[in-house]
């Protein structure tokens, strides 16, 4: 492999998958059902992907959309781009067409690779915008064969030199607010995430973990993708199951599972009588991220899996992980994200500009080299984002303790400003959540002539609750102003892919009066 002008082999995400392939060529590092693939094998498939776009003429820095669900073929295709120095487009596959139209024109991607089932997102448009080639995964009916072409393709690795600090690939961020932006993630962030989660959590050669969050997203790759990067084992869940993921567990044995709460809030309504019907014994780790876990959710997680050691994980797609509250913490550190994870540095600055003290709110903005290289062909936005010091602006309220923890009071696009009083919608979502038949809640503000916003409550419940009995607890546990003005049950909280609640739709939905449709 080429060296750059230090002598060293810069970091490339496929740099994993060519070590192990060596050391350890003939051990399985992926299952997909019945399905799997050896070290050996990943490797050998990976470059021959890489093969069939340097053949077609595509060269270092052009764009290949990947649309797909988790599947085997997920690590190869990013591992084979990775070394033609082609840089993924990694989109949601429950994207509507118009939104991965957005992705693919925005992002000026010559190629795509997708499911067969997701073939209708794409084939009224693709071929009218930049994209050159279309493999398509399991049919032959839409562009190239997937399997077909790739396995007829020179088997031999073209070793392209991509620097370190180049892009690997671009995500869109979620959508929460505003219109989508493109993050490019260079290789030297995404292969230091892989080392630094192996050392946390305890990932390498002999330890199994499950992809349960979607690949295509920026944590859910990270933390699915390290097993291989480390020389471990990957056992794909296609789509998220409470009771196939017990089945998962109980037969693999893994050591550790990323999830986000909204798949502890489905194991735990599965109920403790059938939980404990399965052997959960070999997690010794379990870290969740992209959203906060209510504490009364967190509790049970610590009970119910009193093997594994909890992280609860705090960042951005544009930061990667800046906290971690590691085990020890989790029950005397109540709504506590944490210290810095590594190579962090954090300030909480006020609208000044101005480092807050220990006590007091401000603005989160962290510093690590795992930062995003910027926003895809929007200098403006990176620039708006990053203060003059190089730290990124996460976009959420917290404060430090004494001990250097940070506790996230809120987003700050999603402060309810109510009579010119600010409230944290997480303060009073907790409450809720405590109240019991309620699994799952959102806080929002929903405009008033009079007030500005007024706090208003959508939850799920899954008993009868009466609206009148949980108002009364809330005025017992909160101020007067802080109670919300309404109460509305839905069947479900919008959430996208990462179990975020889109507090956006929730609005909007308010706004038209159409809450109802939820």
């Amino acid at each position: 492999m080429r060296r750059n002008d230090f002598g060293y082999i810069p970091l490339n995400v496929a740099n994993g998958i060519r070590e192990f392939s060596i050391a350890n060529p003939g051990k399985i590092a992926i299952i997909d059902g019945n399905r799997n693939l050896s070290y050996r094998e990943l490797d050998i498939r990976s470059s021959q992907v890489a093969n069939f776009f340097i053949s077609k003429g595509f060269k270092k820095g052009d764009r290949v959309a990947v649309i797909s669900g988790n599947r085997m073929e997920y690590p190869e295709i990013v591992a084979g781009l990775s070394k033609a120095g082609l840089i993924a487009v990694l989109v949601n596959p429950r994207s509507v067409a118009r939104e991965v139209e957005y992705f693919i024109k925005h992002s000026g991607s010559k190629g795509a690779i997708i499911e067969s089932s997701l073939v209708p997102l794409i084939e009224n448009y693709v071929f009218e915008s930049s994209v050159e080639q279309v493999l398509t995964m399991d049919s032959d009916d839409f562009g190239l064969n997937y399997e077909n072409t790739v396995t007829s393709q020179e088997k031999y690795d073209p070793f392209i030199f991509v620097d370190e600090r180049e892009p690997f690939k671009i995500c869109y961020t979620s959508g929460t607010t505003g219109e989508p932006k493109g993050i490019t993630i260079s290789h030297r962030s995404r292969c230091l995430v892989f080392m630094a989660t192996a050392l946390e959590w305890g990932l390498g050669p002999d330890k199994t973990t499950i992809a349960v969050a979607p690949m295509y997203h920026g944590a859910g790759f990270a933390f699915n993708y390290a097993a291989l990067f480390t020389g471990g084992q990957l056992v794909i869940q296609r789509k998220y199951d409470p009771l196939n993921l017990l089945e998962m567990i109980n037969k693999h044995k893994p050591d550790s599972i990323f999830l986000v709460p909204a798949h502890a809030i489905q194991l735990r309504e599965l109920g403790q009588s059938t939980i404990n019907k399965y052997d959960t014994s070999s997690l010794n780790c379990l870290y969740f991220n992209a959203a906060p876990l209510p504490q009364e959710l967190k509790l049970w997680v610590l009970d119910t899996f009193d093997t594994a050691g909890l992280h609860e994980l705090y960042g951005a797609t544009e930061t990667a992980i800046v906290t971690d509250l590691r085990p020890e913490f989790q029950r005397s550190k109540e709504r506590c994200v944490g210290p810095p994870w590594f190579f962090n540095q954090v300030e909480l600055l006020n609208e000044q500009g101005e480092e807050v003290s220990v006590g007091e709110q401000g603005e989160l903005y962290a510093k690590s080299p795992y930062l995003m290289n910027g926003y895809w062909n929007d200098e403006e936005n990176t620039i708006k984002n990053t203060n003059e010091r190089g730290y990124f602006g996460v976009g959420d309220i917290a404060v430090k303790d004494e001990d250097g923890f940070y506790y996230i009071v809120d987003r700050k696009k999603d402060i309810i400003i109510s009579g010119a009083t600010n409230i944290s919608p997480r303060e009073i979502e907790e409450i809720i959540l405590k109240f019991p038949g309620i699994i799952d809640a959102a806080v929002v503000g929903k405009k008033s002539e009079k007030w500005g916003e007024e706090v208003y409550a959508v939850m799920v419940k899954n008993r009868n609750v009466e609206i009148k009995d949980l108002e009364e607890y809330c005025r017992d546990n909160l101020s007067g102003y802080k109670v919300p003005k309404n109460f509305q049950f839905v069947k479900e909280l919008p959430r996208n892919a990462s179990g975020k609640i889109l507090k956006r739709v929730i609005k909007e939905k308010l706004d038209n009066n159409q809450i109802s449709e939820l």
